[in-house]
């Protein structure tokens, strides 16, 4: 078994009236919020397909799809808890994990230290593994017209000893 793996990790919601933002388990204020089956926390769906796919586990739609009722407005952090927990019943262990929310708005700046202790404390791991970054497409795009949120996630892991 290959000691180290690396994963990567999309996802994208679109913003709607009438559901709450919700951005690395954190309520974001905003007028609106992320579509989506579960709670459409676009940052930590993007981190369960990294750390799903660094360990050839499949992808998120795979273990937790549309189709089933149980994850109808889930929080995402028991997704990601459930994947890590997938994680170690294969040997593995979270490693680092460095993410980028793309959007106009919310600014996430105030709200970067919570998400990653969300994402630290789910993933077992001290929060200085975990990097988080927000930026602007300069007003282009779908992400630069308020159309939706974007997220990319590389993870790495590594087999338990």
């Amino acid at each position: 078994m290959t000691p180290f793996r690396i994963g990567h990790g999309f996802d994208v919601h679109a913003l709607v009236s009438g559901r709450d933002c919700i951005i690395g388990g954190v309520h974001i204020p905003h007028p609106v919020g992320l579509d989506g089956h579960s709670d459409a926390d676009v940052l930590l769906h993007a981190i369960c397909d990294a750390l799903l796919g660094a360990a050839a586990l499949g992808d998120i739609g795979k273990h937790f799809p549309p189709s089933d009722m149980r994850y109808k407005g889930i929080d995402s952090r028991e997704l990601l808890r459930h994947v890590v927990e997938l994680l170690k019943s294969e040997n593995f262990q979270v490693g680092n994990i460095d993410a980028t929310v793309i959007c106009e708005a919310p600014r996430l700046g105030p709200h970067i230290l919570r998400i990653r202790e969300n994402i630290a404390s789910d993933c077992q791991v001290n929060i200085n593994l975990i990097n988080v970054k927000a930026t602007t497409t300069e007003r282009l795009g779908f992400t630069g017209r308020g159309e939706g949120i974007a997220a990319e996630a590389i993870v790495l892991i590594y087999t338990q000893v």
